[in-house]
């Protein structure tokens, strides 16, 4: 009778102490999928508007990319050239929005969140054929070190991109003209290249300095 209550009683205590050790890993799970988690997602971006101001004043040349369907089957595509005046200066600026969502909800102007979010950001270009005097060379998607006239930079003081300055060439020239979008969310530093991160926009455009 005694070995049978003592059975008994360390069979309860077996049970009472597995009991525990579920509970506890069940409280641990809980407090884990509480934990906020940082969004590193990359931007959903339908149309990109590159906005090339002469110095000076002047009729500014306007040119956009879409994709009307974001990450679907469609590809993003470029409405023409960028058409420029010979040895002229330019200011770029970029404008990005997401059209599938609602222009109010914040989700929808990419360029704030850009702006917003500029230490995990960075634009890289590249050019063809040396249709600029300046900056010189081909840009900086090949080696991150290559000329680029930036006019903003994030709080860490490294550049952006949404405003870029340009000078053409003074003959009559034609080639492409690429920007790519990188986000590098705790990836961005000095030396960070268009290898780093993910890509949230890549297009290219013909352009003919005339």
């Amino acid at each position: 009778m005694k070995n049978n209550f003592m059975n008994i009683y360390q069979s309860v205590i077996r049970v009472l102490f597995a009991l525990s050790i579920l509970a506890a890993t069940l409280s641990l799970g809980s407090c884990d999928n509480d934990d906020p988690t940082k969004e590193d997602a990359p931007e959903l971006i339908t149309t990109a508007t590159l906005t090339f101001m002469p110095s000076g004043g002047g009729t500014a040349v306007v040119v956009t990319a879409t994709d009307p369907d974001g990450d679907g089957v469609k590809d993003i595509e470029v409405d023409g050239p960028i058409n420029l005046m010979k040895n002229k200066t330019y200011t770029l600026s970029l404008s990005l929005i997401n059209g599938l969502a609602s222009p109010t909800d914040e989700g929808y102007d990419i360029t704030a969140e850009v702006e917003e979010e500029s230490d995990e950001h960075l634009f890289f270009f590249a050019w063809t054929n040396e249709v600029f005097a300046d900056p010189a060379g081909n840009g900086n998607v090949d080696n991150r070190e290559d000329p680029l006239n930036y006019n903003d930079e994030d709080l860490g003081g490294l550049p952006l991109g949404l405003s870029t300055d340009w000078t053409s060439i003074a003959t009559s020239r034609s080639g492409t003209f690429r920007v790519i979008l990188k986000h590098q969310p705790d990836l961005k530093s000095a030396t960070s290249s268009s290898d780093t991160g993910e890509t949230d926009l890549d297009i290219t455009f013909n352009i003919n300095i005339e």
